[in-house]
């Protein structure tokens, strides 16, 4: 439903009170005018009534003059003449009654009546004319609307001026301010102006748009913070069932490897001595030789069943993680199976030490860049590359914190060490269960499944942790080692428990 406006109303409204007061005005001006035009008619009809003879040309033209004697009948007096009528032989009653003269207005197209008391008792009645009646009464109603024009007109321009300035305008401001707000837009002021009662609503308005504006800073903070909490929860969450699986498959592994370490290392003896009989063909002992192998495969497996069941217990000691990773492409750029990458070592300077266990980084770090060169060569990428980037980073995130920043505060509490390759990548599906036991997406033989659940497991022990981001930097796969930090001016190692 459209409601009326303010203003309107207001104009409206005064305007009613105007014409009321306009009225009562107009009725004084009447009564006074009134009051004029009897003193006026009294005047000079007066003195023609008094004259001892008909005048010739009357104040009025057209006007009927009668006389009427003290106990006499109406005579016409002067050029004109007409029947005495009921209203003006009323009127000449009055008169004679009040002995003195009588002016009737009349109302409409009345004529005007005027009587007198002569000084002999006669008493002189005059009947104007309609149209000098209406001439005469017109005078008064034309000053009559005059004033009501003006009126009107200045009302209405000074209503429209000090209402629009002093009221519309400023409510109009909170009102647009009031439509920001709603739209979102929480800094949005209104100017503090005008009279006091519109400066103090554009000051309370204000008053509660900072405050809202606050408020629902401090409410996007909270959601932040607890979207980040549930985040962690739910890595928590994750990384326990994660650890449940694992102690799981580490009870099964640790059975397994003592129950079959012992028959397979009498296997291989066996093996071994029959090789060694002279009686063997040739043929045969190639068979054994393979059998062999293969057995030592077996051999390696349980081996690495049983680091993975068992905890590390290196030594945790500050060290320095770009020399880890220099060291551990010096291994792999020394195959000759890998010769045909380009393998590359960044790191931002000065870098604190990290602390961790020498030997266990180590082995991640050459296991992960194993994994990068075959999956580089399987996949015949053209120029084939590799990039290990060491960077200072924030293991304890902010609210708010971008995930990729390196550094989000002056001091790092942690030491990130990025593998990444322009290979193909992992697939969306297997990026969920790349760190579990026994799942590779190797050919059948080439791998036990075993080295990113083992590395992911000893990484954690020492308190850092290994993630996956795929498609990482150069396109490929990019696996991220987070090591703690050392204390700055600790030189010296320390025993960590696993």
């Amino acid at each position: 439903m459209r409601r009326t406006g303010l203003q309107a109303e207001v104009l409206v409204s005064l305007a009613l009170l105007m014409l009321a007061a306009t009225g009562v005005v107009a009725s004084v001006i009447r009564s006074a005018d009134d009051a004029r035009l009897r003193e006026v008619l009294a005047r000079s009809l007066g003195s023609e009534a008094r004259a001892p003879r008909p005048p010739v040309h009357s104040t009025f033209p057209g006007t009927v003059w009668w006389r009427i004697p003290e106990g006499g009948t109406a005579r016409p007096w002067g050029p004109l003449s007409d029947r005495l009528d009921p209203v003006s032989r009323a009127v000449a009653a009055e008169a004679a009654r009040t002995q003195g003269s009588v002016v009737r207005p009349g109302r409409g197209d009345e004529a005007i009546r005027f009587a007198r008391v002569l000084p002999d008792g006669s008493v002189a009645v005059a009947r104007l004319t309609e149209d000098s009646s209406s001439r005469l009464r017109a005078v008064p109603a034309n000053l009559l609307f005059g004033l009501l024009a003006v009126d009107a007109a200045i009302f209405t321009a000074f209503g429209l001026f000090l209402l629009r300035r002093r009221v519309v305008v400023p409510l109009q401001r909170v009102a647009r301010a009031a439509h920001t707000l709603a739209d979102g837009e929480l800094r949005g002021r209104v100017p503090v102006e005008g009279v006091r009662e519109t400066a103090e609503l554009a000051e309370s308005f204000n008053e509660m748009g900072e405050a809202l504006a606050q408020r629902t800073e401090a409410l996007e903070k909270a959601v932040a913070d607890l979207r980040a909490t549930n985040r962690e929860l739910q890595e928590a969450r994750e990384g326990l069932h994660r650890a449940e699986r694992l102690a799981s498959v580490g009870h099964l592994a640790a059975g397994v490897a003592h129950e079959v370490g012992n028959p397979i290392g009498a296997i291989l003896a066996f093996v071994d001595l029959a090789r060694r009989d002279p009686a063997v063909s040739d043929a045969t002992r190639g068979h054994l030789a393979r059998a062999a192998e293969q057995g030592g495969r077996v051999r390696t497996i349980l081996r690495q069943l049983l680091d993975f069941s068992r905890p590390s217990e290196g030594r945790v000691i500050p060290m320095d993680l770009l020399v880890a990773a220099e060291e551990a492409v010096g291994l792999v750029a020394a195959q000759r199976r890998y010769s045909a990458l380009e393998i590359r070592v960044e790191g931002e300077a000065p870098l604190p030490a990290a602390l961790a266990d020498p030997g266990v980084v180590g082995q991640v770090l050459l296991n992960l860049l194993l994994n990068a060169g075959d999956a580089l060569c399987g996949a015949g990428t053209p120029s084939p590359r590799i990039r290990i980037t060491v960077r200072g980073v924030a293991r304890k995130r902010r609210a708010g914190d971008a995930p990729d920043e390196a550094a989000p505060r002056r001091a790092p509490d942690g030491i990130e060490c990025v593998v990444a390759d322009n290979g193909p990548g992992v697939a969306e599906e297997n990026s969920e269960r790349i760190f579990d036991p026994f799942f590779t997406t190797k050919d059948p033989g080439e791998g036990t499944g075993l080295g990113l659940a083992n590395a992911q497991r000893l990484l954690e022990s020492l308190g850092g942790s290994l993630a996956l981001v795929s498609p990482g930097a150069l396109g490929g796969a990019s696996f991220h080692v987070v090591l703690p930090a050392a204390p700055a001016g600790d030189a010296q190692g320390v025993r960590g428990e696993a």
